[in-house]
Order: structure tokens, then C-alpha cells, then sequence
């Protein structure tokens, strides 16, 4: 079943075409990867999706809704740049704004939800860190907390625009162990990511994208020479195995 359906999906910043026509689908209980060169549109598909950017054609659909509608299955977390660190707010104070959407913006959070946010807290590690100010927290800290937060949401698709940016590798692989358990026990989660050999590694599903979709389907049937080389050509990162048979 596909959790998140994209068809002929265009967005253009003045005249220039961010995507094209881009058609894509990401199954339910699946990791996958959005990969692709800078500019690629990868962050822009996010954003379209969630109705932060106006599409000027096409439709998405998640988990069979569309539109407004559709956000109530999403959960976002955006990337490390796009948030205020300095903002006091605690830890734990984050994580149990993911349960707004369920209780309302203009009502208190419960007991319930805080030991919803509590729990999600501490399945991602920072159980110890919650009356910490955000701002306080290493970067893969941060994303922990983020990824607590969009958990708590609830939600039936699990969104994250390029969470290992920034980061170490020892904690990337937390993470990525992290989000590969979520999946194996049924989440559906969508990444921006840039590391082809994670992908390939670790991924189940991968759209392939330069403004327009190259490819999209299994890892090992998307990322192919071929179609790698063409939505790269000679920006692929030095050293990038392009196949791996």
C-alpha cells in the first residue's frame, strides 16, 4: 500500500522549475529515501507536500487524504537550520508540542500527552536532557528531539529534511538505527538524505530526483549506474560508489 502518492507535481520559483511533472509513490512501512544533486528540489518536495510552498500542478495524496486534510497523517521535521536554538523552550517542552495537533492549540497538555511526549522522549535517548534549554543540546541532540517531538505526533507518515546534516557519524548511525527500527516495526518514514551508500545500505525505497523524478522504487532498482550518473552527471561527490551490482 502506498502511504504517500505524488502525480505530475510541478513547482516553479519565477519562472525556473524547482520540479517537473514529478510522479512518485512511498509505500507504507517503509525507510525511504529522497536523494538527488543540490538543487535537485529534494527540500521543495517536502515543502509542496506540506503546503509551504504553492505547487502550480499536481496532487498529493497522504494516507488517502489530500490538501489540509492530508497534514493531519504528516510529521514533520524540518531542517536543523530553519529553527530559532535560542528560543527558551526546555526540552521536554518541545516534544509535547507535538501533541497540539491532538488537543488543541488553546488547551493545556494533559497528563496523558506529556507522558506520550515522556515516552517518546526516552525511546529516542534524551529521557536525561528533558528541563534542558534547546539550545544547550549538540546537534545530534537536537534531532533526537525533533524526531521525539514528530514521534509524539502520532502520525501515519514520518517526514525529515536532511536530519543527519550537520552531525557526527557515530550519531548518524544512532539515528539511522533508530529510524530502521521505526519501520521494521511498521512506521512510514520519508528522508532527504545525500549519502548514497546509506541509502543503498540501509534504505528500503528511494525517489531518485533532479527536477524531474529519474527514478522510483526499491534501492537496489532505483539507484542504478546509469540513472545515478544521470541525475548527477559531474557534481557526484568524489569517491561516491555510483553501483554496487
Amino acid at each position: 500500500m502506498d502511504v504517500v502518492e505524488i502525480a505530475g507535481l510541478t513547482v516553479r520559483y519565477r519562472e525556473a522549475p524547482a520540479l517537473w511533472e514529478v510522479d512518485a509513490t512511498f509505500p507504507s512501512g517503509a525507510l525511504s529515501a529522497i536523494v538527488g544533486p543540490n538543487g535537485a528540489g529534494k527540500s521543495t518536495l517536502l515543502k509542496a507536500a506540506l503546503g509551504l510552498v504553492p505547487a502550480d500542478a499536481g496532487t498529493v495524496r497522504i494516507a488517502g487524504a489530500e490538501g489540509r486534510a492530508a497534514l493531519a497523517n504528516l510529521a514533520y521535521v524540518p531542517q536543523a537550520e530553519a529553527v530559532d536554538w535560542d528560543f527558551p523552550i526546555t526540552v521536554d517542552e518541545v516534544v509535547a508540542m507535538g501533541r497540539y495537533r491532538a488537543t488543541g492549540w488553546f488547551r493545556r497538555v494533559g497528563r496523558a500527552d506529556r507522558a506520550i511526549a515522556a515516552d517518546c522522549l526516552e525511546r529516542v535517548g534524551m529521557g536525561a536532557f528533558a528541563h534542558r534549554q534547546i539550545g544547550r543540546l549538540s546537534g545530534g541532540q537536537r534531532q533526537r528531539v525533533f524526531l521525539a517531538r514528530a514521534l509524539a505526533q502520532q502520525a501515519e507518515v514520518l517526514v525529515m529534511d536532511e536530519p543527519f546534516a550537520g552531525i557526527d557519524a557515530r550519531t548518524q548511525a544512532d539515528l539511522l538505527d533508530l529510524l530502521r527500527g521505526l519501520a521494521d516495526e511498521g512506521g512510514s518514514i520519508v528522508v532527504v538524505h545525500h549519502d548514497l551508500a546509506q541509502v543503498r545500505s540501509v534504505f528500503d525505497w528511494a525517489l531518485l530526483l533532479n527536477v524531474r523524478a529519474l527514478g522510483c522504487g526499491p534501492v537496489a532498482e532505483t539507484l542504478t549506474e546509469d540513472r545515478v550518473r544521470a541525475a548527477y552527471g559531474a557534481g557526484l561527490p568524489e569517491g561516491t560508489p555510483v553501483w554496487t551490482g
